[in-house]
């Protein structure tokens, strides 16, 4: 195996390093069914006991998530030194925490979203199945090619 193939090789990991690194961020895309399209949101979570709780609003995000279609997270980040990168997915049931002794102990994460507003809600996503893989990146002279750069059109 050349060194260019041991570089493009994609490490699947295991369940125990997907839980590490999701972790090590904060923010990740929660995946959702409304109406009839998929639509995509950022979130701020935090990982808690083998599971995902975030905050939000009332709104299309939180009716979608606790809807009776499963959903999904995708985290990810890169290690700018070595340029390794690795991308988390998450799938599962979204539910409202509801319970007292729960909400006094997702309080206690101290989960605060970027975005301003009421953020009165805590959903819990527990996940089905937990699937991440770790890769280099490729250098953009790669694949970049002239064509990347040609003049588009007014509508691009």
């Amino acid at each position: 195996m050349s060194t260019n193939e041991q570089d493009d090789r994609v490490e699947e990991l295991s369940s125990s390093d997907c839980w590490q690194l999701l972790r090590s961020v904060s923010v990740g895309r929660l995946a959702v069914w409304v109406e009839d399209h998929p639509d995509i949101f950022p979130i701020n979570y935090k990982v808690d006991r083998g599971t995902l709780v975030f905050r939000t609003g009332d709104g299309t995000k939180l009716r979608a998530a606790v809807g009776e279609t499963p959903v999904a997270i995708e985290a990810d980040g890169v290690d700018p030194q070595t340029g390794i990168a690795w991308s988390i997915v998450i799938k599962g049931k979204a539910a409202p925490v509801r319970d007292t002794d729960e909400v006094l102990d997702t309080v206690g994460l101290f989960l605060f979203p970027w975005e301003g507003g009421k953020k009165e809600h805590f959903v819990r996503i527990t996940p089905d199945v937990v699937t991440g893989r770790r890769f280099k990146v490729t250098p953009p002279l790669t694949w970049w090619t002239p064509l990347d750069q040609a003049t588009r059109t007014g509508h691009e």
